[in-house]
């Protein structure tokens, strides 16, 4: 690549075919090195080569000719799996189930009752949930047992996080309570349908009693956290709702207002006895919770329980 190309944060996830929490949590760790132009982070292309590079496996090495032999006679054959989501811990899930298996993780980046639809149609194997019920006030639960109708499935414990408004520095408006959202003055950035954070938005709306026409922006979308905070950093927005974690990667305020359950669901299958198995294992192994532990903001007190399984 020539030295004088660049890449924006959204063009590097493409490349590299992973999500923007995943690129902006590899630069707070220093490993992507970024400049600046006016608000905007970019990466010079030959700084992304040489990370690419630098992490590639068996560099320069050759296997010795008996073991190259017994790898092409006895291939290890792999099975893809999609693990649909957008947080960065379905990274770190996907890459552990890699390291203890054959299995192949693919990411999909769509929102909660998106990808609980996409596993009802046989679409993806692994789904994370964070769906507010605000009849019940539980999480994924009741939105799990009317949509996988008629499948076996199991709910497992991934992390628990906070969620609630990101505002610009020091909070100008002083927005603390989901009614602050119903002021002409107030302008908001939403997530599209179908993702966690908009039907929290929609069932906290319901609940207090505010018509989401009496709210400004409302119809103003953006398909994940990180995209909803940057228009709040830039002032396109006053408010939008989403996760602690990508406040502080975009440097902005945040009020907590719920501590969501994010959870994963798997169906029983057959196919899926040892994914479920692996994934048991994964969420309760002291590496994979001390990888969790240490990106902050994520409470695992409770990763890897099972919240609910059919028989």
């Amino acid at each position: 690549m020539s030295k004088e190309i660049s890449y924006t944060i959204e063009e590097v996830s493409q490349l590299l075919k992973v999500s923007k929490l995943t690129i902006y949590d590899l630069i707070k760790k220093g490993d992507l090195p970024v400049f600046r132009v006016g608000r905007q982070m970019r990466m010079d292309a030959k700084d992304l080569d040489h990370y690419i590079s630098n992490n590639k496996t068996n560099q320069g090495t050759t296997p010795p000719a008996q073991e190259l032999h017994q790898q092409r006679m006895e291939p290890r054959a792999s099975k893809n799996i999609v693990i649909s989501g957008q947080d960065i811990v379905l990274d770190i899930l996907g890459k552990h189930i890699e390291k203890s298996s054959t299995y192949k993780a693919l990411r999909s980046y769509s929102g909660s009752l998106n990808s609980l639809i996409a596993l009802y149609n046989g679409e993806c194997e692994i789904v994370s949930l964070h769906m507010f019920d605000g009849d019940t006030g539980e999480y994924n639960l009741p939105y799990v047992k009317k949509i996988l109708v008629g499948y076996p499935y199991i709910l497992i414990n991934l992390v628990s996080r906070k969620a609630g408004f990101y505002v610009q520095k020091g909070n100008p408006l002083h927005l603390t309570t989901w009614a602050d959202l119903n002021q002409e003055n107030v302008k908001i950035i939403n997530r599209e349908k179908g993702s966690g954070a908009r039907i929290l938005l929609d069932e906290q709306l319901r609940i207090h009693d505010i018509s989401s026409k009496n709210i400004n922006g409302y119809g103003h979308e953006e398909t994940n956290h990180l995209s909803v905070a940057s228009a709040v950093s830039t002032g396109i927005a006053d408010v939008g709702v989403g996760i602690e974690k990508a406040a502080k990667i975009v440097g902005i305020d945040f009020v907590p207002l719920i501590t969501e359950r994010y959870d994963l669901v798997l169906l029983k299958t057959p196919e899926n006895e040892k994914l479920i198995r692996m994934v048991k294992e994964t969420l309760s192994s002291q590496l994979f919770q001390s990888e969790i532990n240490s990106l902050g903001d994520y409470d695992h007190s409770q990763t890897g329980s099972i919240i609910y399984e059919t028989y």
